[in-house]
């Protein structure tokens, strides 16, 4: 190659102005700024063209901005990189940001930030450098930005005893401002509202009409004792109407008292003594003495009055139970809610599972190959208002059973063979029932309320079932009440020995209760 040529020497030339105009304007530039061009810049003195002398400060803010657009979007001042005319300035937060991060909460932000960013590739590496340094640095980063709430904290002696007399008692002070009125006192609130009518659709025009604002509360009373007596379960709905409502709804005793001593869902309905045969003949409004009853076995209370009713005495009995106030029960919608019952717009549920070891492979060892049988079977009672209920035990599913579960198709399906979905009833039992308590029998130490006593069919006319349940609730608290029923026994009597069996109950399960829309009321 020829050193003597022409346009390669003003090449070199030019070069050796740019480097020297380069470090000149380099000097001029603060150090933090010096600091990120040097960090994140490319060369610019291996460009292949060269820019005059005279745009190498332009060039410089140039490239500073470029920087400050490209990548660092997390710079707390872009202006201030930008003063480049200003000698001395640092930046020294921002300078710290750059800096590589070392511990695993620092890596754990870093990837927050650039996940903020969008750039997600970066943000997964950064994630799994912070947990591969602390597993824990989730709560690490969780305790630094969001800590816990700090309580306060209540003192224990609010008036010590060398305080002077002149302190006053402070104990009736909330410390934590005023306290929060109970359910009780806020439907108390609600006394003095009245039934007001729906907002205006639009502004300007006038509200719809509302007919039921201007009924007196009298008639207003009488209305939802009608709602209550058809569906109380609609009447309760009513209290999230409105605040008027809801007032009438929870503290309106006249209607819940009604509802109490009424057939429909009240304790009129309930049965403390037996009122049928097991075959849902009638009986006599009659019952034994006290003192005539077996006092050893219990159990043998019932066998008296399986057959006629030659066994009975003319003791007369109280067909209507006593419903009075106590401290138990403050009012008639606590009674209501809370006082064992059953109910007849339904029926109770037992669903059993359980599994048991099937037939052993004898050519084979191992219990690998031994099959597992899973067993299910229900249970289905439904009571009805004359005293009578009905007991099936199959595995058919709820949904092909409980609306066969009527007397006509008992009787039109007992012992038959028939083809029709409602040939399920052929093996229900016919039997009875009644509640347990001291409003029978009067008597608080023979009986504790809350018990249903079942006695039905056996497979054979030499058997007798007997039954003994507990009403309990299940569900959230506050829900629907009486609507459980747990075992406490099962017997069977043998009618031709005298004798008395004990079923186990080693895998039957508790009845729930669940509402058929198609038993109506359940006259």
């Amino acid at each position: 190659m020829d050193d003597n040529n022409p346009d390669l020497e003003i090449f070199r030339k030019q070069w050796q102005e740019e480097v020297t105009a380069r470090s000149t304007a380099r000097a001029q530039i603060p150090s933090s700024v010096r600091a990120y061009s040097s960090h994140e810049r490319p060369d610019k003195s291996k460009a292949k063209t060269a820019l005059p002398p005279s745009n190498i400060l332009s060039e410089e803010a140039d490239v500073v901005d470029g920087i400050s657009a490209q990548a660092y979007h997390d710079l707390d001042d872009k202006d201030d990189t930008r003063r480049l005319g200003v000698e001395g300035s640092k930046h020294p937060q921002s300078c710290q940001m750059l800096k590589e991060p070392q511990s695993a909460l620092e890596h754990y932000e870093k990837a927050i930030e650039r996940e903020d960013q969008g750039n997600l590739g970066d943000s997964l590496n950064l994630y799994r450098k912070a947990y591969r340094l602390d597993a824990s640095v989730d709560r690490i980063y969780k305790n630094k930005h969001f800590p816990p709430s700090n309580s306060k904290i209540k003192p224990t002696d609010l008036n010590p005893s060398n305080a002077p007399v002149t302190v006053p008692n402070t104990a009736h002070h909330s410390l934590d401002g005023p306290s929060t009125s109970t359910t009780n006192d806020l439907i108390a609130s609600f006394s003095n509202t009245t039934v007001s009518a729906a907002a205006p659709p639009t502004e300007g025009t006038p509200p719809p009409p509302c007919p039921i604002a201007r009924i007196p509360s009298e008639i207003l009373i009488e209305i939802l004792l009608k709602t209550a007596i058809a569906d109380v379960a609609s009447f309760a709905r009513l209290s999230i109407v409105c605040k008027r409502f809801a007032f009438l709804v929870t503290t309106e005793d006249r209607i819940w008292e009604r509802l109490c001593h009424g057939r429909e869902y009240g304790f009129a309905a309930m049965h403390y003594i037996w009122k049928t045969s097991i075959a849902g003949k009638p009986l006599p409004t009659t019952l034994l003495e006290v003192s005539d009853l077996p006092p050893d076995n219990p159990l043998e209370i019932s066998t008296l009055n399986l057959t006629d009713s030659s066994s009975f005495s003319t003791v007369p009995v109280q067909s209507s139970p006593i419903l009075s106030l106590s401290a138990l029960y403050p009012s008639y919608r606590q009674m209501l809610r809370t006082r064992p019952r059953l109910r007849f717009n339904g029926c109770y549920i037992s669903t059993v599972n359980y599994h048991r070891p099937g037939a052993s492979n004898t050519s084979s060892n191992s219990t690998y190959t031994c099959p597992v049988h899973i067993v299910t079977y229900y249970r289905y009672l439904r009571f009805f208002r004359d005293g009578t209920c009905l007991s099936l035990l199959t595995t058919t599913e709820p949904a092909d059973v409980v609306h066969h579960l009527t007397k006509e198709n008992l009787q039109a399906h007992h012992n038959r063979e028939s083809m029709l979905p409602s040939a399920i009833m052929r093996h229900a039992l016919k039997g009875r029932w009644r509640l347990s308590g001291s409003l029978g029998y009067q008597d608080d130490d023979m009986e504790k309320e809350g018990d249903v006593h079942i006695e039905t069919e056996g497979v054979d006319a030499k058997y007798m079932y007997k039954m003994q349940l507990s009403l309990r609730s299940a569900g959230r608290a506050g829900g629907t009440r009486n609507n459980k029923l747990v075992w406490k026994g099962f017997w069977s009597y043998n009618r031709l020995t005298d004798d008395w069996a004990t079923f186990t109950l080693r895998n039957d399960r508790a009845f729930f209760w669940s509402r058929v829309k198609s038993y109506a009321m359940g006259w």
